[in-house]
């Protein structure tokens, strides 16, 4: 903004200096000229009468011109029998000429040189062009001092803008001496306090959701281990409780990575598992519903069984696997490869692919289709939050890709 307030008023300058300038030194250049075309004029006339004088007592020679010459003219005169004095400077193709008749017989020629005309006019002029580079040097100062007290409180509104997203700013009114700066100081300052707010309410929310769950699931499991453990308990009734007890520390899990998620950390970052168990664990998770609905589950991992990824990446399985069994229609394919240093991770089932990327967005309340409308975008702001990328691709059938980065990249 600074530079172009400079370029503006330096412009803006020119073209007045430039404006008045220019014509102003045409005018006195023409002037100069008409004054000395008059001058060779009267000057001409002048020495004429001085010539018909002189006749009439001597001589004409040329020390008789010598006394009216100055520096750059010229006279020549033809007598009228013939004979020519000439005195002065010698006379140039570009000099001012004129002739007139001498009373006793004759003509007398005068001439002024263009050199000494040009001379003038440059005199007269160059006082014009300084004063007009004076002008535009002032112009530049001042357009640099101006465009820095205007473009002041801009620069601290762009510094309040980015504070913004550092926390709640200071509690100062607005200080700025341009009512519309002023105006938009106020207006960052409210949203700031808004945006802290709604935050703040976020952040207690999720604190006090995660407590609120984490107590009935600690009793929880600790109810089921305690069945677990009892002598009259059965063996399958067990295996299910122990079961059970897995799936309740993956939501305790979950709930602890959703927590650093909406506080705006990086869940699960230090934490990385191996991807070909976490695929078929996946898979076995969700068969049994998948059996309910007559449709298979395959997976496959393609040399990337030992790669190591962020221990998270179950969770977007998990979302990915129950969109393709709730939404899809049949065999639901689970796939792992690596390649760059980073893995990839396919989840896709054979119904037609959803048109557009609208449902990664999060939508408010309960989305057409039954479902709550925020897992995939959860799925994709963890992926993203992860180091990676959730996308939906371009074939046929829905198929999603998860590119996370691998732990062990020049394995």
């Amino acid at each position: 903004m600074r530079e172009r307030l400079v370029i503006a008023f330096v412009a803006m300058a020119v073209g007045i200096i430039a404006l008045y300038g220019i014509p102003r030194a045409y005018i006195v250049a023409d002037l100069i000229q008409t004054n000395e075309e008059r001058r060779v004029v009267r000057a001409t006339d002048f020495i004429s009468v001085l010539i018909a004088e002189r006749e009439t007592h001597g001589e004409v020679t040329e020390e008789f011109f010598e006394p009216v010459l100055q520096p750059g003219e010229h006279i020549t005169y033809v007598a009228a029998d013939g004979t020519t004095v000439e005195a002065g400077d010698p006379a140039a193709d570009d000099d001012l000429k004129a002739t007139a008749e001498v009373a006793g017989g004759g003509t007398v020629e005068f001439s002024r040189s263009g050199a000494v005309i040009s001379q003038r006019v440059q005199d007269a002029v160059m006082p014009v062009v300084v004063l007009g580079i004076g002008l535009m040097i002032l112009s530049a100062v001042v357009a640099v001092l101006l465009a820095r007290r205007l473009s002041a409180p801009f620069v601290r509104l762009a510094g309040l803008a980015r504070k913004i997203g550092d926390g709640p700013l200071d509690d100062e009114a607005a200080t700025g001496r341009i009512p519309e700066a002023r105006a938009i100081e106020e207006a960052l300052r409210t949203s700031a306090k808004t945006l802290d707010q709604r935050i703040r309410r976020e952040h207690e929310f999720a604190a006090n959701a995660s407590h609120q769950l984490r107590t009935p699931i600690t009793a929880l499991r600790l109810e089921l281990e305690d069945v677990s453990l009892w002598p009259e308990t059965a063996p399958a009734v067990r295996e299910q409780l122990e079961h059970a007890l897995v799936e309740i520390d993956r939501l305790s899990d979950a709930i602890a990575h959703l927590l650093a998620l909406a506080r705006g950390g990086t869940p699960g970052a230090d934490a990385w598992a191996p991807l070909g168990p976490m695929l078929t664990q996946a898979g076995e998770r969700w068969r049994a519903e998948a059996t309910a609905q007559m449709r298979p589950i395959r997976v496959e991992v393609e040399g990337a069984a030992a790669t190591r990824v962020p221990a998270p990446t179950t969770q977007i399985l998990d979302v990915l696997i129950h969109n393709a069994l709730r939404h899809g229609r049949g065999v639901v394919t689970v796939s792992g490869t690596r390649a760059n240093g980073y893995v990839t991770v396919r989840v896709g089932d054979e119904g037609p692919r959803p048109s557009g990327n609208e449902i990664f967005q999060r939508r408010p309340g309960k989305s057409t289709n039954g479902g709550e409308g925020i897992g995939l975008a959860l799925s994709a702001e963890l992926a993203e939050a992860l180091g990676g990328h959730l996308l939906l691709e371009s074939s046929p059938t829905t198929r999603f890709s998860l590119i996370l980065p691998q732990k062990d990249p020049a394995a």
